[in-house]
């Protein structure tokens, strides 16, 4: 199968980057090193090439369409201009995709899901919409750029309207850019303040180049956005989260409304207290733990790590995985491959506490 690229690709050869397949297209591991980017976007800005998610518009009721039934939140809870993280799951409760949901107006909303699985996603929502429901793949047309660090708010007030100050934590807005109307947003994966500018593919490398003109930005690849995402102790879809685990094995419950109807409830419902659970912890070294080592207690293997790297904030390895059996906060525990041997300890998430997402403009207050 041909990789596909994004329109970004020919700026990302001309900064010389690090370029790798990834989930079926050649991205931007890294520009001037993982770690140095991580560093940047935690006390400057970053800009990372995003343009490989997916994007569906659905113009419809959301309950008389059965959109409200494919996802694991009440959509009806959403107020126009606000956006919302959930789950698509399958009739057993593993998890198809984990997304985003933004509510543009009433009957107008757009799903942002994984590069993976797009054509599963829109698969999974033709079979269960209700016939005739406008329903529209547009991911080949929208370019993504997400700007993200505690200097990202100042970079996108010079290229836009003052309101855009005014957004809060998972709102978002229209904006007028390079001719477009453009939507831009504040959620983010780095537990930094940020914003995701989607804007059309035949414009998007021009926004590329005008960001980087600031002194300010540099672009980041796929490696530090997973070490800053793991910091945070946000999953990554295929790795910590898949078709085989449930909301609740991966401690998301809290983005399921059991109170309403939707694919996958009455798997949960008989299963609510699993003994399988995605624990986090941190290494007592620097070395770091990778993917599919093993989960060690007592001399026996319990668990398997899904997700593990080196920390540059906090300078030890890091990591998360699913066991068998509850760990509480404190409980060592051994990760093993072959010969290597990491003694690491169960903690509470996140990693890194310091993170400017939800710091209100002007205060060090917080939101939600």
């Amino acid at each position: 199968m041909d990789l596909k690229k994004t329109p970004l690709i020919n700026e990302h050869e001309r900064l010389g980057a690090k370029l790798a397949p990834f989930g079926g297209w050649f991205m931007p591991i890294q520009y001037s090193g993982i770690i140095s980017e991580h560093n940047w976007t935690r006390t400057e800005a970053s800009i990372f090439d995003i343009c490989h998610m997916g994007e569906f518009i659905i113009c419809a009721d959301a309950d008389k369409s059965g959109f409200n039934k494919i996802v694991t939140f009440d959509l009806n809870a959403i107020k126009p201009f606000e956006c919302r993280y959930g789950f698509m799951l399958n009739d057993t409760g593993g998890i198809l995709d984990d997304i985003i949901v933004y509510r543009i107006a009433d009957r107008r909303w757009m799903v942002v899901a994984n590069a993976a699985t797009i054509e599963s996603d829109e698969a999974h929502f033709r079979k269960h919409l209700a016939p005739g429901t406008d329903f529209k793949n547009v991911s080949a047309m929208l370019g993504k750029i997400d700007l993200q660090g505690p200097k990202s708010l100042d970079v996108i007030r010079r290229l836009v309207a003052p309101g855009v100050a005014d957004l809060g934590y998972y709102k978002f807005g229209h904006f007028d850019l390079l001719g477009e109307k453009i939507i831009i947003s504040r959620t983010g994966y780095t537990g930094e303040l940020g914003f995701e500018i989607y804007i059309s593919n035949d414009k998007v490398a021009e926004l590329w180049n005008i960001l980087l003109k600031d002194t300010t930005v540099k672009p980041a690849g796929l490696g530090a956005r997973d070490t800053l995402r793991l910091e945070m102790t946000y999953p990554l879809y295929g790795q910590d989260i898949t078709t085989e685990t449930t909301p609740i094995e991966a401690g998301k419950a809290r983005f399921v409304d059991l109170k309403k109807d939707f694919i996958g409830r009455s798997a949960l419902m008989k299963n609510s207290d699993p003994s399988r659970r995605l624990i986090n912890f941190i290494a007592k070294s620097r070395r770091a733990p990778r993917h599919n080592y093993g989960i060690f207690s007592g001399g026996k293997r319990v668990g398997i790590v899904t997700s593990g790297s080196f920390s540059p904030s906090l300078s030890c390895g890091i990591g998360m995985g699913y066991v068998d059996a509850p760990f509480s906060v404190g409980t060592e525990i051994v990760l093993k491959e072959n010969d290597v041997e990491i003694i690491a300890t169960v903690t509470k998430g996140p990693f890194y506490k310091n993170g400017t997402a939800k710091i209100v403009e002007g205060s060090h207050a917080h939101t939600g």
